[in-house]
C-alpha cells in the first residue's frame, strides 16, 4: 500500500481538523463536505480497500462503526439520524486508498444517495 494522506494526518505531518481520535481511530472533518457533518473516521492500520480484509479484519471496521456512532451520540445527533458511507474502489466513488468511514448529518439525507 502507498502513503496516503491520510498516513500523513495520522502522524501528524500535515493538519487536519480532528474531532475523534482512540488508540486505533482517528476521526477529522472531511475538507470537501457534503452535508453540515461530514466526518472521516479512519483506521490507524491502514488497508486499501474493502477488497483487502479478511474474516481476521471484523474487529479492524467495526471500531470505525462504532466510534462513528459514539461520536454522533456525543455531538447530540444520533437520535435525529445520520448516515455512514465506505466507498470501495473508483466506481464505489473511493479517492484516498486508505479504508475510511464518512459519517454525515446535520441535514435530511434522500435516498438514493447517487
Amino acid at each position: 500500500m502507498t502513503d496516503t494522506i491520510f498516513n500523513k494526518i495520522i502522524r501528524r505531518e500535515i493538519p487536519a481538523d480532528i474531532v475523534y481520535e482512540d488508540e486505533h481511530v482517528l476521526a477529522f472533518r472531511d475538507i470537501n463536505p457534503q452535508a453540515p457533518v461530514h466526518v472521516l473516521f479512519i483506521p490507524k492500520v491502514a488497508k486499501a480497500t474493502l477488497n483487502d480484509l479478511s474474516m481476521d479484519d471484523a474487529e479492524y471496521v467495526g471500531r470505525l462503526m462504532v466510534a462513528a456512532a459514539s461520536y454522533a451520540k456525543q455531538e447530540g445527533f444520533a437520535e435525529k439520524g445520520y448516515r455512514t458511507v465506505i466507498n470501495c474502489n473508483h466506481d464505489g466513488g473511493q479517492t484516498v486508498f486508505h479504508i475510511h468511514l464518512h459519517l454525515l448529518a446535520g441535514r435530511s439525507l434522500h435516498w438514493p444517495p447517487g
